[in-house]
């Protein structure tokens, strides 16, 4: 029988992964509920405001918030989805192989006040991509930001006006965001790779 030194430190072996939870199901009932109210609060209620999500997981928050703002103000606000795909900055390296999905925003953004939803903030270039596509579609009063995680590393002065919670993380770390009508689990999981890196 192999005998194990005293003291020794067990490793994963490279290239193996280890994920914490950040974000619990109740963490994320409450983050959204919380931002909720901060939008409506900074607004004045909802009367001139419209959420537009961006694809995936964004749209599944923006409807949460959707649902939420009508139980609280009885009132029903214009939903838009948007991909973008196309406004993307990386496209023209050829390291992409984009899939196109639908944007609907079939009401007029002109004087709205807007609050793009996102699952996840991290360099800011998804956001600058988003900003980049609803101009096309008009020119609202205000573009306002809310996400469920803020994880840093921005490369672009963007910043959230309404954040869930903010998580340091590595940047070759990964933040999963699961939500329960797409995934089938409300979580947000931390997904670091044990690399010869970063041991």
């Amino acid at each position: 029988m192999e005998r194990i030194p005293v003291g020794a430190i067990f490793l994963p072996k490279f290239g193996a992964k280890l994920n914490s939870i950040a974000f619990s199901d109740k963490d994320i009932s409450r983050a959204v509920t919380r931002i909720t109210h901060e939008i409506l609060e900074k607004n004045k209620g909802a009367e001139n405001l419209t959420l537009v999500g961006i694809r995936t997981r964004g749209v599944t928050l923006a409807k949460r918030i959707k649902k939420k703002i009508n139980d609280i103000e009885g009132i029903k606000i214009d939903l838009g989805i948007l991909d973008i795909t196309l406004y993307r900055d990386d496209l023209a390296t050829g390291k992409q192989n984009p899939i196109i999905e639908k944007t609907s925003i079939p009401f007029p953004l002109e004087g709205k006040q807007v609050v793009l939803i996102d699952d996840v903030l991290f360099t800011g270039r998804t956001i600058r991509a988003a900003i980049d596509a609803l101009i096309d579609f008009g020119r609202p009063a205000t573009i306002q930001l809310g996400v469920l995680i803020d994880r840093g590393h921005r490369e672009l002065p963007i910043r959230a006006d309404y954040v869930g919670k903010n998580i340091p993380t590595s940047k070759t770390s990964r933040v999963q965001v699961l939500l329960q009508e797409d995934d089938g689990k409300d979580e947000v999981c931390i997904i670091e790779d044990v690399t010869k890196e970063n041991l």
